[in-house]
């Protein structure tokens, strides 16, 4: 392993040697990634990992948000992580012979770095056809007694957080109440419960989002029936807070509920949406549309961080922007963008801890590409078919967005491909080069000294084996 390391430093010294040689341009954006390249080839266990999500976060959401809010040559945080790679991102079909489908959805994209393993569009940690479940690494993180947590903008029974800590065969289960999918899920036919339940029941440390009215539905069985979710929470030794100011207030020593809204959190920004030719715009987006009740994402992730170490304790976070997605679907350039931007922030408060703990692992990604293009101005001869919105950036430059892969009107979707990767602190630097999304449960895993899938995937595991010091 030490051999391993050295080999990697010296590459990797290269590298910043001929980066430095080429860089003629002095532009402060280019950060000094030198201190982080380094920080991100340390081998040894990661004390903790943070898994930051971007819901719908590709390339084109990413570009789109840097334009407006920094300009074409600025940087967001998230740009500033010093190793970058991509991730294909796909599932099963649901019956044999579980043939690709290379359109995913968000419950089989956070199943796939969640277990290691592909399923079939809305099934959450279960396997397509026989519906078995798939340890996850949250549970793995618990049986090595690290501390846990879920942070998200979206109803924490959404299908990336479910992912975490649910078994359940179709992400519409959220709640007792919703169970016409998954009968055989009932806690009254002797099943793990709905989402929320199962949420509840594996102890997270820290689950922090929307969704009450998940959480204020009733149990049919167990030892909980006839309450509701919440009140099983408080008597499993939760404590609920519901507000910004009671979320700041909390402290560490219990395990903490956070709901925040009856379903997903407030939009951070609004604007026009898209419209169809000529299209909407152009527009200056309209900020600081979320209430002050509910905390921002950047501050949820800093109380979870702060109450997840607390003690110097060892910890997995898993952070999700969810409404990038939401907006995109609804072709909504300012809601997607403002969501992108609130999630850098989150971003920001997850490399400013890790700067000051150096061997904390954090990973930045997308669970799947989404629809939003930026094209060419549009003329009556030569525009989209979709529908497309001009915003003025903080270039002063006029930038479109379109949104065509689907009707006029209709729900814009997914696609399917590669989405970006990036990632500072110990092993960081597997996530180099073209992976799969199931690589990242290998990661995260072997950062953290936990068991994970064989072989390793990632950058440096396939450096050791390459030179042969496996």
């Amino acid at each position: 392993m030490r051999r391993t390391c050295v080999t990697v430093a010296f590459l990797v010294a290269g590298l910043l040697r001929v980066a430095r040689a080429g860089d003629v341009s002095g532009a402060p954006a280019e950060l000094d990634h030198g201190r982080a390249l380094r920080r991100s080839i340390r081998c040894g266990r990661a004390h903790s990992v943070i898994l930051l999500i971007g819901d719908g976060l590709g390339d084109s959401e990413i570009t789109s948000a840097r334009n407006y809010q920094v300009g074409a040559a600025g940087r967001l945080r998230l740009d500033t992580l010093p190793f970058t790679g991509a991730l294909t991102s796909y599932s099963q079909q649901e019956n044999p012979p579980l043939l690709p489908e290379y359109v995913v959805d968000s419950a089989a994209s956070a199943t796939a770095w969640a277990t290691g393993h592909k399923t079939s569009n809305s099934r959450l940690s279960t396997t397509a056809a026989t519906d078995q479940p798939l340890t996850t690494i949250l549970e793995l993180a618990q049986e090595r007694g690290l501390r846990t947590g879920s942070v998200t903008t979206a109803e924490l029974t959404d299908a990336t957080p479910a992912a975490l800590a649910a078994h359940i065969n179709h992400r519409s289960c959220e709640g007792p109440a919703d169970m016409q999918a998954c009968p055989q899920y009932l806690k009254a036919n002797g099943g793990r419960g709905s989402i929320a339940e199962q949420t509840v029941d594996h102890h997270v440390d820290v689950v922090l989002g929307g969704g009450s009215d998940r959480f204020n539905q009733r149990i049919d069985g167990g030892p909980y029936s006839g309450l509701t979710v919440t009140q099983s929470a408080i008597a499993q030794g939760y404590t609920l807070v519901e507000n910004a100011a009671e979320l700041e207030a909390a402290v560490p020593g219990r395990k903490l509920l956070g709901l925040f809204a009856p379903g997903n959190l407030t939009l951070e920004w609004t604007g026009e949406r898209a419209t169809a030719y000529p299209g909407s715009g152009p527009q200056r987006c309209v900020e600081q549309q979320r209430p002050n009740r509910e905390p921002s994402l950047a501050a949820m992730t800093h109380t979870a961080i702060e109450l997840l170490a607390a003690g110097d304790a060892r910890f997995f976070l898993q952070v999700e922007g969810a409404s990038i997605d939401k907006r995109d679907h609804v072709a909504d350039p300012c809601g997607q963008i403002g969501e992108t931007i609130a999630f850098d922030a989150a971003v920001g408060v997850a490399i400013d801890y890790a700067r000051r703990h150096p061997d904390t692992l954090i990973i930045v990604t997308g669970d799947h590409a989404h629809t939003s293009q930026i094209i060419p101005a549009p003329t009556q001869d030569d525009h989209s078919p979709g529908v497309f919105s001009t915003l003025i950036t903080a270039d002063g430059a006029p930038m479109t967005i379109s949104y065509a892969t689907n009707l006029p009107g209709r729900k814009q979707e997914h696609t399917g491909t590669q989405i970006r990767v990036a990632a500072e602190g110990p092993h960081g630097a597997d996530v180099v080069g073209v992976n799969d999304q199931t690589a990242l449960f290998a990661t995260m895993a072997d950062a953290l000294g936990l068991r994970r899938p064989e072989p390793e995937a990632g950058f440096l595991p396939a450096l050791r084996r390459l030179l042969g010091l496996d």
